[in-house]
C-alpha cells in the first residue's frame, strides 16, 4: 500500500480516479480524478458523529494524498449544497488553496461557510451556470442538471484525452420537483454517443426496488395531512430540502396558518435560495417570538431537528428549553424526512419526548409525507440505459449498496462493473479498468477547535474513560523513594458515590503496599513507581466495582 504516495511509474497517459470518502460508507464524499500528473477533486463534504465519539461534531476524510500534491490539485468541483459534499471546505480548503466551482446556489451556502470560518476574500469560488462548463486542463468539465432533494444538483462530465467520464453525484428522477430544473434526459443521451469510458453513480437506494417519489406527491399528502390538524403544527424536514420548505408554506398558505421558521440554518438556507431565484413570492414569516400571539389554528412552525440532533431547535421544544417557542397537548409534530442510518436512537428519543409533552406525531411511516432524493433501482437501470458506460463504478454507498448496484449493472449489459473502497486507486485507462494499487484513507475529526485522526490516542483515552471510568493519584515521595504522607487519589466514573463517601483507605494501602514490595533503586525509578501504583489502584477499583479505570499517576519527590 502507498502511504499516500503515487508510483511515478505508472503509465503517464493513464487516467485514475481516486476515491478518498464516500465509498463503502454513505457521506464525506470526495473522488479525485488524476491525469498527466494533474488532479481534479469532486466535492469535499463531511459526516456528522455520533455517540461512539463523545465531543466530536464532524468526520471528514483525510486528504494527506491530495494535499502532498496540492500544487498539480487543479480546482475542486462542488456537485451540490448538501453537508456531506461540501461540509468539509472550510476545515480542509487551507490545506489546498485552489479554486472552488460550484452553481449559483450551491455557491451561496460555500462563502456563507468560508465566511463563517475566517476565508471570506480569501478562497477564490468561481460560480459556473447551470449545465456551464470549465476548461480545468488538462480536464474539461461540464455540468448536466439533474433533480435532487436541493436546488441544483448537478452530474460532472469529466473529458481528457484518455476518455469520458461521468460523476453523478446525488440525484434520482423527478419529474415534478417543484423548486428547479428536472433532469436534463437529452444531454444525458447525447452523452451515449460520446462512448462514455466510465459512470461513476449514487448507491444509497440500490437496494430499493421503488423509484425515489416526487416532491409533488409530497405536496398533495401534506395538504391532506395538515388540512385534519386543528391545533398547532410544527414541521419537522432538512433545510436544505427548498422544494419541502416550499411546500410547508404552501399548505400553511391554503389552511390559512402564518409560517415562523425555527433553526437558524433555516434562515440561511432561505437567504440562499432567494438570493438565487428561488422562493421569492411567498408570504412573509412571523419570528419565533411571535407565535403564542396567534391562534393555535392559524401556525405552522418549521423546524430544524428532524434528525433528534440536541442542539436544533425541535430538540429544545421538546424538553422545554426553547426561549420562545413552546408546544401544548394537542399540538402536533409531522416529520417530513427519513431517519438517516444511525440515528434512530436520537430521533426516537426526540420523538417519545414529544409524545410525552401530549404531542402528536407523525411520520412517513403514517402518511406518504417524505421521498428520498436518491435513485432507486428502476431509475439507476434508466440512467444507465441512457448513458451507456463501458465501466460502472458504484459510490455512496455502504458495501451492500455497492455490491447491489455492480449486479444491477451487469444485468443492464455494462461491460464491467468495479467495486472499491476508499483509497482503492482504479486505473480507467489505457487497457482494462483496474484497482491500481492502494492508498491511506484516514478520517479526520473536528474536536474542539482542532482536526485529529480519528486513530488518534486522544479518542482511545476518551473511550477508555467513558468504558471504565478514571482515577488519579498524586505520590509524594521523600528521598529515598518511601511515601511522605498517603497518597492522594480521586476516583471518577466508577461509583455513584461521592468523593468523600469512597473507602479510601483501601486504595492508599493497596498504593503503600504496592511500593514496599519495589527494590530501593525501583522506588527511584518515576515509571517503575507509577505502574505499581497503576496496577494496585485498578486492582482495588476491579475487586470494588468490577472495573479497571484509566489511571493517571503524578510522582512528586522532595528534595
Amino acid at each position: 500500500m502507498s502511504q499516500a504516495g503515487f508510483d511515478d511509474d505508472w503509465p503517464e497517459d493513464g487516467f485514475y480516479l481516486l476515491p478518498l470518502g464516500g465509498t463503502g460508507e454513505i457521506g464525506m464524499n470526495l473522488n479525485l480524478y488524476g491525469y498527466q500528473g494533474k488532479w481534479l477533486m469532486i466535492d469535499l463534504g463531511v459526516t456528522f458523529a455520533n455517540d461512539r465519539l463523545p465531543g466530536v461534531d464532524v468526520i471528514m476524510p483525510d486528504p494527506a494524498f491530495i494535499e502532498e500534491r496540492r500544487d498539480d490539485l487543479v480546482g475542486i468541483v462542488l456537485t451540490h449544497a448538501h453537508e456531506d459534499h461540501i461540509g468539509a471546505v472550510p476545515y480542509l480548503w487551507p490545506r489546498f488553496g485552489c479554486p472552488l466551482y460550484a452553481t449559483p446556489f450551491t455557491t451561496s451556502l460555500v462563502r456563507r461557510k468560508l465566511a463563517e470560518a475566517g476565508l471570506d476574500g480569501i478562497a477564490e469560488v468561481i460560480e459556473i451556470p447551470l449545465s456551464g462548463t470549465v476548461e480545468l486542463a488538462p480536464f474539461q468539465v461540464e455540468l448536466v442538471t439533474l433533480t435532487h432533494s436541493i436546488p441544483e444538483p448537478n452530474a460532472v462530465v469529466v473529458r481528457c484525452a484518455a476518455g469520458t467520464v461521468l460523476h453523478t453525484g446525488d440525484w434520482k428522477i423527478d419529474p415534478d420537483p417543484l423548486v428547479g430544473e428536472t433532469t436534463d434526459v437529452a444531454r444525458l443521451k447525447a452523452l451515449a454517443e460520446e462512448d462514455v469510458l466510465a459512470m461513476v453513480c449514487d448507491s444509497t437506494n440500490a437496494l430499493v426496488e421503488e423509484d425515489a417519489g416526487s416532491e409533488g406527491e409530497v405536496r398533495e399528502h401534506l395538504m391532506e395531512v395538515v388540512g385534519s390538524l386543528e391545533n398547532r403544527v410544527a414541521i419537522a424536514c432538512f433545510a436544505s430540502n427548498v422544494a419541502r420548505l416550499e411546500t410547508a408554506i404552501r399548505v400553511a398558505q391554503a389552511h390559512g396558518r402564518r409560517v415562523a421558521l425555527v433553526g437558524r440554518s433555516l434562515h440561511r438556507i432561505m437567504q440562499a435560495a432567494r438570493e438565487n431565484g428561488y422562493l421569492t413570492d411567498i408570504p412573509p414569516f412571523i419570528d419565533e417570538t411571535e407565535v403564542h400571539y396567534f391562534p393555535r389554528n392559524e401556525v405552522m412552525l418549521i423546524c430544524t431537528g428532524s434528525q433528534g440532533e440536541p442542539r436544533a431547535a425541535l430538540w429544545r421544544i421538546a424538553n422545554g428549553q426553547h426561549n420562545h417557542i413552546s408546544l401544548d397537548p394537542g399540538d402536533a409534530v409531522v416529520f417530513s424526512s427519513r431517519v438517516i442510518p444511525g440515528n434512530e436512537l436520537g430521533i426516537f428519543d426526540l420523538q417519545n419526548a414529544l409524545v410525552r409533552r401530549g404531542l402528536e406525531v407523525i411520520t412517513d411511516h403514517d402518511h406518504d409525507i417524505h421521498v428520498s432524493g436518491h435513485p432507486g433501482r428502476a431509475e439507476l437501470a434508466q440512467m444507465y440505459h441512457w448513458v451507456r458506460p463501458r465501466i460502472a463504478i458504484p459510490v455512496h454507498g455502504e458495501s451492500r449498496h455497492l455490491s447491489a448496484h455492480a449486479s444491477l449493472a451487469a444485468e443492464c449489459q455494462v461491460p464491467q462493473q468495479i467495486v472499491a473502497e476508499n483509497g482503492d486507486l482504479i486505473q480507467l485507462a489505457p487497457g482494462p479498468a483496474r484497482i491500481a494499487d492502494q492508498v491511506t484513507a484516514g478520517r479526520l475529526a473536528y474536536e474542539g477547535n482542532r482536526l485529529l485522526p480519528l486513530e488518534s490516542g486522544v479518542f482511545r483515552t476518551r473511550k477508555k474513560m467513558s468504558f471504565n471510568g478514571a482515577a488519579f493519584v498524586t505520590l509524594v515521595l521523600d528521598s529515598n523513594g518511601r511515601m511522605d504522607g498517603d497518597a492522594e487519589i480521586s476516583i471518577l466514573g466508577l461509583t455513584e458515590l461521592d468523593q468523600d463517601e469512597i473507602d479510601m483507605a483501601r486504595f492508599e494501602s493497596a498504593v503503600e503496599e504496592a511500593l514496599s514490595r519495589l527494590s530501593r533503586s525501583a522506588r527511584r525509578d518515576d515509571d517503575a513507581v507509577e505502574e505499581a501504583a497503576s496496577i494496585a489502584v485498578r486492582r482495588t477499583a476491579a475487586r470494588l466495582w468490577g472495573k479497571k479505570p484509566l489511571t493517571a499517576v503524578h510522582v512528586i519527590r522532595l528534595e
